[in-house]
């Protein structure tokens, strides 16, 4: 599928109830959508949800984060982001908050990751919904029904669980980090030193380690360890091995 096709089904989708966390002022309109998901497939099927069952005419996809990413950049703006936690060049959270960074686009998760703990981690840091993967299209239509409102979308059968500081203060401290940081960041967690990075990157070994200098004071740590630490505050693996 290339970026940006344009198709405008007249299909409309009824009002459903749903959970909410706050309630918004008038309806938000979606004509156009950026679908971040690695796998072909299930990408296309997604497409095909939008279209026929939410009535978005404009769809664009990434395969990964850093694609996403470079969307965004290049303009315009789509309505809404669609987004899978499990993606090749992102962990748990990181991809959500970058976006979340980048945008002011609702940003609705659907991720085979479906847990109640994952799912209120997910909506605390950011996500305007959560749609389990291979839910049926009512679902998907309650969801962009309730994000139309302003409302946090939880899908039925799940609760939205108290919010979880440890998780949520390192999700807030990361979404701090410019993007060039965030990537940096993803490079220390490989286990990559400074030239390496500098190398991967095209920059300057004194920029990257300016950069690094400037992640630390962002996350309020004193050492490269202690960073990657808190980004794996954020992986949803951490978080499902947390549920044991």
């Amino acid at each position: 599928m290339t970026p940006l096709e344009r198709q405008m089904p007249e299909h409309q989708s009824q009002p459903r109830q749903d959970t909410a966390l706050d309630g918004g002022s008038s309806p938000q309109r979606f004509n156009s959508a950026l679908i971040v998901e690695d796998h072909p497939l299930f990408c296309d099927a997604l497409a095909m949800t939008l279209r026929a069952t939410i009535g978005i005419g404009s769809i664009a996809t990434a395969a990964s984060l850093e694609d996403a990413m470079d969307f965004l950049a290049l303009g315009p703006v789509p309505d809404v982001i669609v987004l899978d936690l499990h993606l090749p060049d992102v962990q748990g959270l990181d991809g959500l908050v970058r976006l979340r960074n980048a945008t002011d686009a609702p940003i609705l998760v659907v991720s085979s990751m479906a847990d109640n703990r994952v799912i209120s981690t997910a909506i605390h840091a950011g996500a305007a919904g959560f749609v389990p993967k291979h839910s049926q299209r009512d679902v998907y239509n309650n969801a962009f029904d309730a994000m139309r409102r302003g409302i946090a979308f939880v899908p039925p059968g799940y609760d939205l669980l108290p919010h979880d500081s440890e998780a949520n203060d390192a999700a807030d401290r990361l979404a701090t980090l410019t993007n060039q940081q965030a990537r940096i960041l993803q490079l220390i967690c490989a286990g990559k030193l400074n030239k390496q990075i500098a190398f991967d990157l095209s920059i300057a070994e004194t920029t990257v380690k300016a950069h690094v200098t400037a992640i630390m004071r962002k996350l309020g740590v004193q050492s490269r360890t202690q960073a990657v630490l808190i980004a794996k505050e954020t992986s949803f693996a951490n978080v499902l091995q947390d549920l044991g």
